[in-house]
């Protein structure tokens, strides 16, 4: 019996390992698409970080990358910035390796 009590407690902790490693590196993602749209939008240093801390915000409104990429398309627009929800799409993805890469070395 300690056998199996043993099996799924380390499978317990390997749900939690994996849950946090997944969701530290979704917020480092929406972190650098938000330096990315922020650098499109010509945004200062300081307004770059208060910019990509919001987008990474962004990302609890609902599960999904929808809340994420609504945000990106309306405050490039608004600014300005001539885009499509195609191109933020892959931007989230190249910055999903990015962020992948950098979180596991």
């Amino acid at each position: 019996m300690t056998s199996f009590q043993d099996r799924e407690r380390a499978e317990e902790a390997r749900f939690a390992h994996d849950a946090d490693t997944t969701f530290r590196i979704q917020a480092r993602r929406n972190r650098l698409v938000g330096e990315w749209a922020a650098e499109r939008m010509k945004l200062s240093p300081a307004e770059t970080d208060a910019y990509a801390k919001s987008v990474v915000q962004a990302d609890f409104e609902e599960a999904g990358d929808e809340d994420v990429i609504r945000k990106l398309l309306g405050d490039l627009t608004a600014a300005g910035v001539d885009t499509t929800e195609g191109e933020i799409r892959t931007a989230l993805e190249a910055k999903q390796v990015e962020a992948r890469r950098a979180f596991l070395g």
